[in-house]
């Protein structure tokens, strides 16, 4: 089985003279950079009504067109329990547990949020990537939404790209921090751990925006507005800064500082302490706003209430 998709965009003037495989992946994210490739080379994405390269580049005012067959999900529907914050014809709002990942790759093929949705909601199987149009990380909680027809999904997608999505977020880093700050530094692959992220010049703006909501001793607990939605951007961010947040074994240390005290339900904290709290959007149909707000995880309540506990008797 499979179903006749059909998108029509006109490239933005900062776009032109950029590779069309690269243009293509920012005008439609619903799809992965390899099947817009793909599409390219079977001409079934054309520029400008043509067939093109993945490599040519894009004249100013061009127009992409997407004509082509999507092959129905192969991955199983799993009865995995879902928080669902919110839900109706259109769309779902989840809130993820930290362990979760989005959808199956390399060394999950299965167990994932997108076998969840399969199963929930099985009309997702008809929509590009179960309709899932933003991502969490695997140790990051908190919430995501859910695009549950064609026409929601084209809706959501469009105001990410007008970075008219708020996506808030609440972590505990190790140091002080300023009381408020932003970060534009360009993310990108690491250039020689793949699995990485990393800042360099080639890499894509990220724009993270961050408050200071207390200081417990040598830890903060802060929050973050994403004004773009880059692979690992907070935790980058952070690390570059000198305040990665804690827990996080890629971008961190799970080392014990020489002079800090370690509570111990940091010790025993097996994730990054990032959790996805606030998402405020357009309701595609009735155009409503909406703006959800779930409590901190409870594993990074907990370690906020041993860091409450030991700065009052650090002070007192």
């Amino acid at each position: 089985m499979s179903s006749h998709i059909k998108h029509k965009l006109q490239i933005k003037d900062s776009d032109s003279l950029k590779r069309l495989d690269m243009v293509a992946a920012q005008m439609f994210p619903q799809y992965s950079r390899s099947k817009l490739q793909q599409w390219i080379r079977d001409e079934a994405l054309t520029l400008n009504g043509k067939p093109a390269r993945p490599k040519d580049k894009v004249p100013a005012g061009a127009v992409l067109e997407i004509n082509a067959q999507l092959q129905d999900l192969v991955n199983e529907a799993e009865q995995i329990p879902l928080s669902i914050e919110f839900e109706d014809d259109h769309l779902l709002v989840v809130n993820k547990p930290a362990g979760l990942v989005i959808h199956p790759g390399a060394g999950n093929p299965a167990g994932t949020l997108l076998n969840a949705l399969l199963y929930h909601a099985p009309a997702c199987k008809e929509l590009p990537r179960a309709g899932i149009i933003h991502r969490l990380d695997k140790d990051t909680s908190g919430l995501l939404v859910v695009a549950k027809t064609l026409p929601a999904m084209t809706s959501l997608v469009q105001q990410l790209q007008l970075r008219t999505v708020k996506r808030e977020y609440e972590a505990i880093v190790l140091g002080s921090p300023k009381v408020s700050g932003e970060v534009d530094m360009p993310v990108g692959r690491h250039p020689t751990r793949r699995t990485k992220m990393a800042i360099h010049a080639n890499g894509k703006q990220a724009i993270t925006r961050y408050w200071l909501l207390r200081q417990y001793g040598a830890y903060a607990h802060m929050k973050f507005s994403l004004v773009t939605g880059r692979t690992h951007q907070i935790r980058v961010h952070m690390q570059h800064l000198g305040f990665p947040i804690v827990g996080d074994a890629t971008y961190g240390s799970r080392r014990i500082p020489r002079d800090r005290v370690y509570p111990r339900a940091l010790q025993t904290l097996p994730r990054q302490a990032l959790h996805a709290r606030r998402l405020a959007f357009q309701h595609p149909a009735s155009k409503a706003d909406f703006d959800i707000v779930v409590p901190l995880a409870e594993d990074i309540q907990e370690l906020i209430d041993a860091l409450v506990e030991m700065d009052g008797q650090h002070n007192g």
